[in-house]
């Protein structure tokens, strides 16, 4: 079922192509920096974090972050694409645990997968209140040329075509997928705790009218 979604090759649409591609391998050090980077850049921003905070909070220098990465730039899209991989896994390691790596062929089988999917969030969540990863990215970052962009834009396809899959429907993927997007800003930015549980009620309602 996830070949499509897993999997870099030939027949890999071009709008998720950018968020597939495999991490490279990292030295020890390149690990630590990446790691600095990756907090420091989720908790207070991408442009409010410099590189020499970076290095230090890595115990390396400005000089080993530029020999790894090359810029602070393609570090900030490495933080992102690394994070899009961990999602990943993090999702559908759930899904399959709850049976639900396989495709549903019946409405109640497509609830309870797109359910899953807010279970994983829930579970990746957890005390996190700083929202969505890519969108805060690209509130920082949106309009210019930057390189992180296409893989902000590629996550966002990725879960769309995660949602086209798991209700059999794209009509019904993009409802969905909205109520996803959503419920992560309401959830943190808007600082309900009833966001989840809207959320499901709404893709209840949702799945019901599509099957009438």
């Amino acid at each position: 079922m996830w070949q499509q979604l897993t999997t870099l090759d030939d027949s890999t649409p071009d709008e998720l192509r950018p968020v597939l591609q495999p991490l490279p391998s990292m030295t020890e050090a390149g690990t630590r920096l990446l790691d600095a980077a990756s907090d420091l850049f989720y908790r207070r921003g991408v442009r409010a974090v410099g590189v020499e905070e970076i290095a230090e909070t890595a115990g390396t220098t400005k000089k080993t972050l530029y020999d790894r990465f090359g810029s602070k730039d393609a570090l900030v899209a490495l933080y992102l694409l690394r994070r899009a991989h961990r999602w990943r896994a993090h999702l559908l390691a759930r899904l399959e645990e709850a049976g639900d790596d396989r495709t549903p062929d019946d409405l109640v089988s497509r609830e309870r997968a797109v359910l899953g999917v807010f279970d994983a969030l829930h579970a990746w969540m957890g005390d996190q209140r700083r929202g969505c990863a890519f969108v805060n990215a690209y509130g920082e970052l949106g309009g210019g040329e930057h390189p992180a962009l296409a893989i902000i834009r590629a996550e966002k396809a990725w879960m769309r075509t995660l949602f086209d899959t798991l209700t059999g429907d794209p009509g019904l993927g993009a409802h969905v997928h909205l109520l996803y997007e959503g419920t992560l800003v309401v959830l943190t930015a808007g600082d309900d705790p009833q966001a989840e549980a809207e959320a499901r009620r709404c893709v209840a309602v949702a799945m019901a009218g599509a099957s009438t």
